[in-house]
């Protein structure tokens, strides 16, 4: 069984920071990209971040200069740093992982249970 576990997210004020990780385990063959969306109440889901397994990155225009996305890939494991955060900001976050897996093996994109982040003072 393939999972992607998230962690980290929260209740912060404005302008505070948050770490999320998420981790894969399972049987995995090979991990391409990894990333994060988002899903605020009543807005359709929108892309954050993203990495491939040689670090390169894409952000969405709305979070450049605040998130930084990075990965582990001795651990299987994505984080979404972000800081400067805004009510604006606040979603479900979902990590997700472009991957071969599974059994029979596939090459398809597996997704977490999503983390509430809320903003609020």
């Amino acid at each position: 069984q393939v999972q992607l576990v998230e962690s980290g997210g929260g209740l912060v004020q404005p302008g505070g920071s948050l770490r999320l990780s998420c981790a894969a385990s399972g049987n995995i063959f090979a991990i391409h990209d990894m990333g994060w969306e988002r899903q605020r109440l009543g807005k359709q889901r929108e892309n954050v971040a993203r990495v491939s397994r040689a670090g390169n990155t894409a952000s969405a225009d709305f979070v450049k200069g605040r998130f930084t996305v990075s990965r582990d890939n001795d651990n299987d494991t994505v984080y979404l740093q972000m800081n400067n955060l805004q009510p604006d900001d606040t979603a479900v976050y979902f990590c997700y992982a472009f991957m071969l897996a599974g059994s029979p093996r596939r090459v398809r994109t597996y997704w977490g249970q999503g983390t509430q982040v809320t903003v609020s003072s």
